[in-house]
């Protein structure tokens, strides 16, 4: 195997396997829209990286961490419905990210790289990156975990019975958009959303717990980027786009088993 291409694996299965159970939490929660509004602010967080002159990867992580702080903030005023606020938010920073990187003439940005991802190119250094904070992130959701699970259920049960509902929901939005961030190497800001959906989408026909039903979305994410990388080195197609569309095949697989979850 190239070693590109195992960089591109190593670095692919670390995403999936930290997305699958973050996709199921988004799932549950009807979240596919704010982490689609995130994806899109990435584009933002490049622009403040090349204004301040710091690493671009760590701008779009502080980009994506700020916003989640933004949303959480308006979404407890409720001044605007969610929807129509993720709505405005979503499409108003990638307009402003697009139209801010191109005024940088004299800096040459591979835009595509980053709306599309280009995890064959990936390092090494990447790849500890990218495993260090799938790690973090598997480790704060496991601790967190029951919380999580019982704002999922019922907010205000959960609130009744103790738990600090505001404090794990930020908490949740906060691990998405590292993840987020770092994903948009592996997949690129436009198909973030569908690597952290679509397994967990496939994941909930197969499984009866809300655990298996994490587990079984990292192991079809680990799966599709696999087979998405292998398809992008046989025919020579964009390797982001070959993992989404290789998930929504196993997605499309799992229609024939009826939804238990």
């Amino acid at each position: 195997m190239p070693d590109f291409l195992l960089n591109a694996l190593l670095a692919g299965i670390a995403v999936a396997l930290v997305a699958g159970p973050l996709g199921a939490f988004a799932v549950w929660r009807r979240m596919a829209y704010f982490g689609d509004t995130l994806a899109h602010s990435a584009l933002l967080g490049i622009t403040f990286g090349l204004l301040l002159g710091i690493n671009l990867n760590l701008a779009v992580a502080i980009g994506c961490l700020l916003l989640a702080l933004i949303l959480v903030a308006m979404q407890n005023n409720r001044f605007l419905a969610t929807d129509t606020l993720l709505g405005i938010l979503s499409h108003s920073t990638l307009a402003l990210g697009l139209v801010c990187v191109s005024l940088f003439s004299n800096t040459r940005i591979d835009l595509l790289a980053y709306l599309f991802g280009d995890i064959l190119s990936v390092n090494k250094l990447d790849i500890i990156t990218i495993w260090l904070i799938s790690a973090a992130v598997i480790g704060a959701l496991i601790w967190l975990w029951r919380p999580l699970l019982a704002i999922t259920v019922h907010e205000e049960l959960a609130q009744v019975e103790g738990i600090p509902v505001n404090k794990v929901r930020t908490a949740l939005m906060l691990l998405m958009a590292l993840v987020i961030a770092i994903a948009m190497k592996v997949v690129g800001v436009l198909l973030i959303t569908a690597l952290l959906i679509i397994p967990a989408a496939g994941s909930r026909r197969l499984t009866h717990t809300p655990e298996t039903m994490a587990i079984v979305a990292s192991l079809l994410g680990a799966s599709a980027v696999t087979i998405g990388l292998y398809a992008s080195y046989l025919w020579d197609s964009p390797a982001g786009p070959s993992i989404v569309l290789a998930a929504a095949a196993l997605f499309t697989l799992t229609l024939t088993k009826k939804q238990v979850l």
